[in-house]
């Protein structure tokens, strides 16, 4: 893999960026602090914005490594203002892997938005970084989320029972992949 770190990325209606110490205040409202967004997801909704701003200060200093991926997801229509995040959860450069994770603000929901954040980042990670497979997974009650991943291409590969923890415990895991060949076959 030839990793190049978090790159600004641009769809029709989204700007991916690298996250700022100034979005502290805009995860927390539109995000973070939600139950409902951080119901599936491995951490607890933020009880301030302080603790969203302390999420921000340890994420920013890994931006200097290469390997490490993880984007503000902003709307054109209204710039700079963060709506959710995806990143890469996992690298592996032995398998040329990454696993990505995502959430996006429920006031942004239903708007194919996240799908077009995901397609982004796939992309991304084929032609630039050049990676073999991208892998998800969700917890089968959430499966708005393998939806995105289904409209991303994504194979739906199985269930792997009590093979993951969430806010709801230990839970299922549906894990959804998608491999280079199968993108190369998918666009003839």
């Amino acid at each position: 893999m030839k990793h190049c770190g978090t790159q600004k990325l641009e769809t029709n209606r989204l700007v991916l960026r690298r996250f700022d110490v100034t979005d502290a205040q805009a995860m927390y409202r539109n995000w973070a602090s939600d139950p409902e967004v951080t119901k599936y997801l491995t951490w607890p909704a933020h009880k301030s914005p302080e603790v969203s701003r302390a999420v921000l200060e340890s994420w920013i200093p890994l931006y200097q490594n290469k390997d490490y991926y993880q984007w503000a997801i902003t709307l054109k229509e209204s710039p700079g203002e963060p709506v959710g995040s995806i990143a890469a959860v996992r690298v592996d450069d032995d398998l040329s892997l990454v696993h990505i994770g995502y959430c996006l603000g429920k006031n942004w929901w239903h708007r194919g938005l996240m799908s077009e954040a995901l397609a982004a980042v796939i992309s991304f990670f084929f032609d630039q970084v050049g990676v073999n497979r991208v892998e998800c997974r969700h917890d089968p009650r959430n499966p708005r989320s393998g939806m995105v991943m289904k409209a991303c291409g994504m194979r739906y590969e199985g269930t792997v029972r009590s093979a993951d923890r969430n806010n709801q415990g230990v839970c299922d895991a549906c894990l959804y992949g998608l491999l280079r060949s199968d993108r190369v076959s998918l666009s003839n």
